[in-house]
């Protein structure tokens, strides 16, 4: 079900840039947009998870170093069937991890000293497993193509609020309705695009969630992980970058109301809740 959700919103997000495109005068802008927006993103799908592992100062660790964390991502990438991915720890007291890698063959996974500090081997495994889903499934994939649609949307945003601007002076009623409809295209389109990106993203914790559980052999290992993870995360904050977030199991990111709203990841309970109901 959250599959088909994925192609639902990834469908709606191209109608989306295409309503856009249209409303900006065609095809050259449109094409313009995607470009743009894919070039970017294209680079950031080969090289952002170094900037990524860079930036939170994680260091690959050897099965010398980290015997029991090797030998669990050793397991699970073979029932999962997919190359076992590099193994990185991060220094860092908040428990979190995450997975990144362009594809299964180029896979990394990496959690933080006090994610190793707080779960017991059965709820490391389950938090291992969710991040090996994320890369059999290949979301990083899955939210690169979103990250460009919605990309290529806001590019035309970004020209919508020019040709407002430079347009603003004329006064007849065809170029007031046009003025309008270039206020609507440069505001509330891109606010959409992004509700619809996250909405991709909440969809993809959901199966990484299932995939993993059933990795793992049962639900309950991550389940437990989940509900320690939050509470612990709550006490010790991350300081993580928002560009990030979304990567992460948990959000690394505190704040309710309009921040919750604006959140990557479906609320806890509710995949608690989900998890707890799997039955096999």
């Amino acid at each position: 079900m959250n599959n088909l959700r994925t192609v639902f919103l990834l469908g709606t997000l191209t109608a989306l840039l295409l309503f856009a495109g249209g409303m900006m005068g065609g095809q050259q802008g449109l094409t313009m947009a995607l470009f743009m927006a894919g070039l970017m993103n294209f680079i950031a799908y080969f090289w952002s998870h170094k900037i990524v592992l860079a930036m939170y100062g994680a260091k690959e660790v050897s099965e010398a170093e980290a015997p029991d964390l090797h030998r669990i991502v050793n397991e699970l990438a073979m029932r999962a069937g997919i190359p076992k991915p590099r193994v990185f720890i991060m220094p860092s007291e908040a428990p979190n991890a995450f997975a990144t890698g362009r594809n299964p063959q180029h896979g990394v996974v990496a959690v933080t000293q006090g994610t190793l500090k707080l779960l017991s081997r059965n709820e490391l495994e389950g938090v291992l497993a969710h991040e090996m889903g994320h890369i059999k499934n290949r979301d990083i994939l899955i939210a690169t193509m979103a990250a460009t649609i919605a990309g290529a949307i806001g590019y035309l945003a970004h020209m919508a609020q020019f040709a407002a601007i430079f347009g603003g002076g004329r006064s007849d009623d065809d170029d007031r309705g046009g003025a309008g409809s270039l206020i609507f295209m440069a505001i509330l389109i891109p606010i959409i695009a992004m509700l619809i990106q996250m909405a991709v993203s909440r969809s993809r914790e959901y199966v990484a969630d299932e995939t993993g559980a059933r990795l793992a052999g049962n639900p309950f290992g991550l389940a437990d992980a989940l509900q320690k993870l939050q509470a612990y995360s709550q006490r010790i904050p991350m300081g993580a970058n928002p560009g990030t977030a979304h990567l992460f199991i948990v959000s690394p990111l505190s704040g309710r109301g309009v921040i919750q709203l604006l959140s990557t990841h479906p609320p806890i309970e509710e995949r608690i809740a989900r998890l707890r109901s799997m039955t096999f």
